[in-house]
């Protein structure tokens, strides 16, 4: 029973993580000569299809997951009309205000990205612009609880305001001068949730390679070892590559992060040891997947003067993330382990669901390298 659960979680992970992704919104805010820009990069078909974003990570779990499909099949001509007419619902819907006055948003432009693999999320670029009064000191600016969550970054200032807005949340007033300087303890308390939130619910490859490393053993030891290296490795290449010494395309990344996730599962099943070997692999791989985190705080943006502090936030959200992980997956197994015994949690639920994990990773290495 926990087996066919467990299993069954899996596979649903796989068949939906990459195409049906409900990917965060990036809204890009700027005002300059009495005009506010809001640049919104967003999931345009669920928005046109009406699907309730809200706490929803997969679009599968909607009963409009049908008509996204269909909408991602739409030449970009065809789409942009559907996405005009919901237009006005959208800006009634973002609450705007400039010093305390409401200000009405219209629609600029629309730019849908080309029909791709109607299996994967593509962007859409919707820009609204809005006058704003002369003398004009603070806008604030709420995002609607259905269109899910939002990451505002405003441009074109020296200490330019960052918010992560979900379930209807609100700016707080944000000054057109740039934000007075934040404390270190407040850049470090507000990115911790942006990295737990990219392992859970969000990083579902980061969640499948960590469980890769769980079912090597039902020993501590070994998880230990293993999740010691991965976290000091994309500690490593993670900050190397927000402070701007690495950089490495994503076509790169991406492919190689499926295939770490194919070797851990695979190891699993033909070994239930932790080799010499095995910490150093999982170290370089760790390597590889703090180049994955660093494109979502590339997203994000970073305070210019709470760099550090920030960083280290989004590191301790990610290491709460995975040690979430882990303990879910210790409480829904261990009914086996104490059933079982060791041989029995291998051959039923280890193996198993090590093989479901290495064809879900092999998938993703074919879709993401040759798409």
């Amino acid at each position: 029973m926990v087996r066919a659960w467990v299993l069954g979680l899996l596979l649903a992970i796989g068949g939906g993580a990459q195409a049906h992704e409900v990917r965060p919104a990036i809204g890009d805010l700027t005002v300059a000569d009495g005009q506010l820009t809001l640049s919104l990069a967003i999931n345009a078909e669920a928005l046109v299809a009406g699907i309730d974003l809200d706490g929803v990570q997969d679009t599968n779990e909607t009963e409009g997951s049908a008509d996204v499909d269909t909408l991602r099949r739409l030449e970009p001509e065809a789409l942009a009309p559907r996405l005009s007419a919901i237009v006005p619902q959208i800006s009634a819907g973002i609450g705007l205000t400039a010093d305390g006055t409401p200000v009405t948003l219209s629609e600029g432009t629309i730019t849908v990205d080309p029909v791709g693999d109607p299996e994967l999320p593509r962007d859409t670029l919707l820009v609204l612009q809005a006058a704003v009064p002369p003398g004009t000191q603070t806008v604030e600016m709420s995002w609607p609880r259905e269109y899910g969550t939002l990451v505002l970054r405003q441009q074109g200032v020296d200490e330019p305001f960052t918010g992560y807005l979900s379930g209807g949340q609100s700016s707080g007033p944000i000054a057109l001068k740039g934000t007075a300087p934040q404390s270190g303890l407040m850049s470090f308390l507000q990115y911790i949730p942006v990295g737990f939130e990219h392992i859970l619910p969000m990083g579902l490859d980061h969640i499948l390679f960590v469980l890769g490393l769980f079912f090597l053993s039902t020993h501590l030891g070994p998880l230990l070892w293993q999740v010691t290296a991965f976290t000091l490795a994309h500690t490593v290449t993670l900050a190397l590559a927000v402070l701007g010494y690495v950089s490495v395309p994503a076509t790169v990344v991406e492919p190689l992060i499926a295939a770490s996730i194919v070797f851990v599962a695979v190891e699993n099943v033909l070994s239930g040891e932790l080799h010499k070997w095995r910490p150093v692999v999982v170290f370089c791989f760790g390597l590889l997947h703090g180049l994955g985190f660093a494109s979502v705080l590339g997203e994000f943006g970073l305070p210019s003067l709470q760099v550090v502090p920030a960083l280290l936030g989004f590191n301790v959200g990610v290491e709460i993330g995975q040690l979430t992980v882990i303990a879910l997956a210790f409480l829904l197994t261990l009914p086996v382990l104490q059933r079982a015994g060791e041989g029995g949690y291998r051959r039923y639920l280890a193996v198993p669901a090590s093989v479901v994990i290495a064809l879900v990773g092999a998938y993703w290495f074919v879709q993401r390298a040759f798409a």
